[in-house]
């Protein structure tokens, strides 16, 4: 019952006008859909981008740090100008939801065509033209595989790999192997996140007891997070010790 009411309680505060807002200014870029605005964190509405713990395979098959890659694009683009964003309720981890704009250009949609993001598949699927662009254009990540990024944190045996007209043969194993977490996706990406039995999300700061005792290979719960930002925008508590 207490359950049903919190949940009822987000639910109010996610539909509620209160939550609208207009924000401007230059951004810090948290990850590829998650940027600070004055202290006020907001997830890009109507797109998945890639976390900065995913891997994808490029146009010959190998490895790489698409979730890197997809933020470092969009602070290239970015390249310190004012976004104005038009925020309406707010998500599970508390950012903002909102569409943002350079100069009048939907930073959105230009994540979505460049092939950075991809229309979610939760609400309209507002963007899902220029996805099908970004694919017919092997942009992005669509130049190679990849898992979608809202399977990627739920990934298994039975996960579908997406991508360029063709897949190679050992794409499966190459992306759900459990020695691809063994490593950070990128040498600035140190922190471990933990998911304990209660399904509380933990991160643990290189140096903080205990932090090399923990096997990012165990379960598909733990992940690599690159700063504590990314940590924090995304609902991971910091370890006590």
């Amino acid at each position: 019952m207490k359950r049903r009411v919190m949940m009822a309680a987000l639910l109010a505060i996610v539909a509620s006008p209160v939550c609208a807002a207009k924000l401007s200014g230059p951004p810090r870029i948290v990850d590829g859909n998650t940027i600070e605005i004055e202290q006020t964190k907001i997830r890009l509405s109507g797109i998945d981008a890639p976390e900065t713990d995913q891997i994808c395979l490029d146009a010959h098959g190998q490895k790489w740090a698409c979730g890197v890659a997809a933020r470092d694009e969009l602070i290239k683009h970015s390249n310190g100008r004012t976004w104005d964003c038009h925020t309406t309720g707010v998500d599970e981890y508390g950012r903002s939801l909102g569409s943002c704009f350079i100069a009048g250009e939907d930073v959105n949609a230009w994540l979505v065509s460049s092939g950075w993001a991809l229309s979610s598949v939760r609400g309209t699927r507002t963007y899902v033209i220029y996805e099908v662009a970004a694919s017919n254009a092997l942009a992005g990540l669509w130049s190679g595989a990849f898992i979608t990024p809202w399977d990627w944190p739920h990934r298994n045996k039975g996960t579908i790999i997406v991508g360029a007209s063709s897949v190679p043969t050992d794409a499966q194993e190459l992306l759900l192997g459990s020695a691809l977490l063994s490593d950070p996706p990128s040498p600035e990406c140190l922190i471990k996140g933990t998911v304990g039995r209660d399904g509380e999300r933990i991160y643990h700061l290189p140096g903080q007891l205990g932090y090399g005792q923990i096997d990012m290979t165990k379960k598909l719960g733990e992940r690599w997070l690159c700063s504590e930002a990314e940590a924090e925008a995304t609902g991971w508590r910091k370890s006590a010790r």
